[in-house]
């Protein structure tokens, strides 16, 4: 059941078009479809706002795009990440509106666009070898309905760059910050904004980086206040708590 139907079942109980039995009945229903290999949960977008997303690593792409199918049968979008161009032509066949993110390793499918909330997401990324990240962290939060602003190759080795982009970072909601290498961004733009700070360490750098470990510590010892971080090359999971903070701002 999505939130919309929840709501009208609701409001249908409130004008007597439905009996109490009927609604419990419906909200008493298994809140999963069992497809076999995977039960979808079909309540997720009335607990959290925003459907079951799909993490297509390790998945077929038959499975990806069954889960897909049955996901969009009550709700508007469906969401896929980690997966690559195999996953989107098996999606593509059922699903005419799919869209794959190249660069993000991501699938969205939008039944009708959605309206925007107000506030911005600011991605930004240190280097270009970042922004497989940085991309999965844009396309998840634009379908959940964010505006996103991407500021991207502003690292520490030339912090002009990053300076020329400071009117950006001052007016976004929330920022995301992404990078390897010794992950100092992030410190670096707390010091700059009054805003929550995300940082997402990535797996990029050289061998004393050990595949994001390094920068995953940095950020955790920052000097910079309100710095939270999230898991190494998790762009879907610090996007996904900044479109809560940003809804939580603005009230949507």
């Amino acid at each position: 059941m999505t939130t919309a139907e929840a709501s009208e079942l609701l409001e249908n109980f409130k004008h007597g078009t439905i009996t109490q039995d009927a609604v419990l009945r419906r909200f008493q229903a298994a809140p999963f479809e069992d497809l076999d290999f995977a039960k979808v949960d079909t309540h997720r977008s009335v607990r959290k706002g925003f459907p079951e997303v799909i993490f297509g690593a390790g998945k077929t792409p038959d499975q990806v795009a069954r889960i897909a199918a049955q996901i969009l049968k009550s709700e508007q979008r469906v969401l896929i990440t980690r997966i690559n161009r195999v996953h989107y032509t098996a999606v593509r066949k059922t699903l005419k509106k799919a869209r794959f993110h190249e660069a993000a390793r991501c699938i969205t499918v939008e039944k009708s666009p959605l309206k925007k909330r107000p506030g911005t997401i600011a991605i930004m990324s240190a280097g270009t070898s970042d922004l497989p990240v940085a991309e999965e962290a844009a396309v998840t939060a634009d379908i959940m309905g964010n505006t996103v602003e991407r500021i991207y190759d502003v690292g520490v080795a030339g912090l002009h760059r990053l300076i020329g982009q400071l009117d950006k970072m001052q007016q976004a909601t929330v920022l995301i910050v992404v990078a390897g290498m010794e992950g100092a961004l992030p410190s670096v733009v707390a010091g700059l904004v009054s805003r929550p700070v995300i940082a997402v360490p990535t797996s990029v750098g050289y061998g004393a980086a050990f595949g994001g470990v390094a920068a995953l510590l940095g950020m955790l010892t920052s000097c910079g206040s309100g710095v939270t971080v999230v898991n190494i090359d998790n762009g879907f999971g610090a996007a996904y708590s900044a479109s809560q903070i940003n809804a939580l701002v603005h009230g949507s």
